[in-house]
């Protein structure tokens, strides 16, 4: 079940950027009076479509190739190679006989949706729910570290004070993607000594494999104490209730929340047992842990407090802005490592797959849904601006040399330029796509 929630979630959230990106396009060629022969959410390879419609001259359709959509221009060299149209004289509709600037601002429209839209999602999203973090003034044990975060030197019940020489306010700068992807470099308190602690700049190539909590949580260190037990799960079946502190296992006293974990972890599918206290009382139960060392509890957030930013209407606009501008940031820098070799392709990179089960999730929460649209949106934009042949930023690169020229480059260029992008998108295609199956599947 949770396979089908995220492969719908990814159709849909995939489904309504692609349209809302053609529809830019769409719209653009349509104000400056170029024809548009076809408006298609994915591709119709070979002729195959699953339906079609033509109104207004224009043929809308869906495609049986869920990897994108297009609008075919009439006049313009794209994915569909018309060559026998390009043959033909120049007609005043084509996107061919209008100006540069023109044809520039059709290219850019796509892009100009995508972040758009990711603008007013984020937008609405702060103005529905605020925004809610865990000062971290009130983390009073520390934080929670993983594998990557003890090789580099971090310790369990650290107190980051400060993240390249700035004061941490919000427990969640420390988890945040600035730290991963910037030369970063944390002040921390130590039982009262203070350090500093660097994170490489290849942090991402482990991270990527293990995951963000094996460098520290997001949630701080909290006393074991038990806020959730899940029904129909070991813990609820040997008796554990709501408020229970657990003090050991298997006879080893536990002083946080991660210790239960770890212990739990490394006995799994084996019987354990549970010491805890109730109201004074001692207790003792007998659980037995899953295949992944889980018996279904959640703690509470004890002293943790949880601190909510209410935004009104256009309050919250700047926060959208903000948000996809750090999300836009965040994609250039990551291209940036992979560039200078800082982090691996295989890390950096994600498909569907991926996507459907890091981004989305086997969960529909519509917020959830929402914020991870708008991530994609924005991601969506950047990588249609990089410089690609075939990619729309390809598109503008070649219109703004025309525009430094004076005149268009010819089509026998522009043709085997288009072909050169549909081989290097092919590779890169093949390539995340292959990458997601090692991942999820073999590795």
């Amino acid at each position: 079940m949770n396979g089908l929630i995220m492969v719908a979630q990814l159709l849909l959230g995939l489904s309504i950027l692609v349209i809302l990106h053609e529809l830019g396009h769409f719209l653009a060629a349509r104000a400056f009076g170029i024809k548009v022969e076809k408006f298609y959410l994915f591709f119709d390879a070979w002729g195959f479509k699953l339906f079609s419609i033509k109104r207004g001259g224009v043929e809308y359709g869906i495609g049986w190739l869920p990897l994108g959509g297009y609008v075919k221009i009439a006049g313009m060299i794209d994915e569909s190679m018309d060559k026998e149209q390009m043959a033909l004289p120049p007609q005043p509709w084509e996107f061919r006989s209008k100006p540069a600037w023109q044809r520039l601002i059709v290219m850019l429209g796509g892009v100009f949706v995508n972040i758009v839209v990711g603008i007013f999602i984020f937008w609405m999203l702060a103005f529905k729910f605020g925004d809610t973090y865990i000062p971290n003034s009130s983390v009073k044990n520390g934080i929670n570290v993983g594998v990557i975060g003890k090789e580099i030197g971090l310790k369990d019940g650290d107190h980051v004070l400060a993240i390249n020489g700035k004061k941490v306010i919000r427990f969640d700068e420390i988890t945040s993607s600035n730290i991963l992807l910037s030369h970063t470099t944390l002040t921390i308190d130590r039982s009262g000594k203070t350090l500093e602690v660097k994170i490489p700049d290849n942090i991402l190539n482990k991270v990527a494999d293990l995951g963000l909590e094996e460098l520290i949580s997001r949630t701080p260190l909290r006393l074991p104490k038990l806020d959730t037990i899940i029904a129909n799960r070991p813990a609820a079946a040997s008796g554990l209730l709501k408020g229970d502190l657990i003090t050991s296992i298997n006879g080893k006293a536990v002083k946080y929340d991660a210790d239960v974990s770890d212990a739990l972890k490394a006995q799994k599918n084996k019987e354990v047992q549970i010491d805890a206290m109730r109201d004074g009382v001692a207790k003792q139960f007998t659980v037995k842990t899953d295949s992944l060392g889980t018996i279904g509890i959640g703690f509470t957030l004890g002293d943790l407090k949880l601190e909510t930013i209410q935004y009104g209407f256009f309050q919250a606009l700047p926060i959208g802005v903000n948000q996809a501008w750090v999300t836009f940031t965040d994609n250039a820098k990551g291209i940036s490592k992979v560039l200078t070799g800082k982090i691996k392709a295989d890390k950096a990179f994600s498909g569907p797959v991926a996507i459907a089960q890091k981004v989305y999730g086997g969960v529909w929460v519509w917020s959830h849904f929402w914020a991870s649209t708008a991530l994609i949106s924005i991601a969506l934009a950047f990588m249609n601006l990089l410089p690609i042949p075939a990619l729309d930023g390809g598109h503008v690169v070649f219109l703004i040399v025309e525009m430094i020229k004076g005149k268009p480059l010819g089509d026998k260029f522009m043709e085997g330029a288009q072909m050169v992008g549909f081989v290097i998108l092919l590779c890169l295609m093949v390539f995340v796509l292959g990458n997601d199956i090692f991942k999820a599947f073999i590795k």
